[in-house]
């Protein structure tokens, strides 16, 4: 079936199964592949998109549920405010170990800045458990999500 969708502000077609996974759409078809697959069930936040704006599972998402949404992946995440402030963030304070986590991690981080400008570290861990990283660094992207408040806050 042909489904209509915004990607990072693009109107594009792609032919889908009901049920395919919007990550495999946004991996395998429109061939952006900064989102990652890490357990396909939704605990680990590695394949983290926004849909209109929220933070999203997109190996649990089927791509005919987000027709007609505004779909944002981490390629397009530095085209805002927000997003470019985690980026430069993570960059001062290399919070990349890895990497493999990251892209997910960023996308949820944006989102809990849009929700909450100023988060304490309790928001912080909060809202992004369930953002698993191997690499075990966790305080490096709480310091990461604190300094991109105070970016975004000039």
């Amino acid at each position: 079936m042909t489904i209509k969708l915004k990607i990072n502000g693009a109107e594009r077609s792609v032919e889908a199964e009901p049920g395919t996974p919007l990550l495999w759409v946004i991996r395998d078809e429109l061939k952006l592949t900064g989102t990652k697959f890490g357990c396909g069930v939704a605990s680990c936040g590695a394949c983290t998109v926004h849909v209109d704006g929220e933070p999203t599972r997109s190996c649990q998402t089927y791509v005919e549920d987000v027709e007609g949404a505004e779909v944002s992946t981490i390629e397009a995440i530095g085209d805002d405010k927000i997003g470019a402030a985690v980026q430069q963030a993570w960059k001062e304070l290399d919070v990349v170990q890895c990497g493999y986590c990251q892209s997910g991690q960023i996308m949820s981080a944006v989102g809990l800045l849009k929700e909450t400008p100023k988060p304490t570290l309790e928001e912080i861990d909060e809202y992004m458990d369930g953002n698993a990283c191997r690499c075990a660094t966790y305080q490096r992207i709480r310091a990461g999500i604190q300094r991109a408040s105070e970016i975004v806050e000039g």
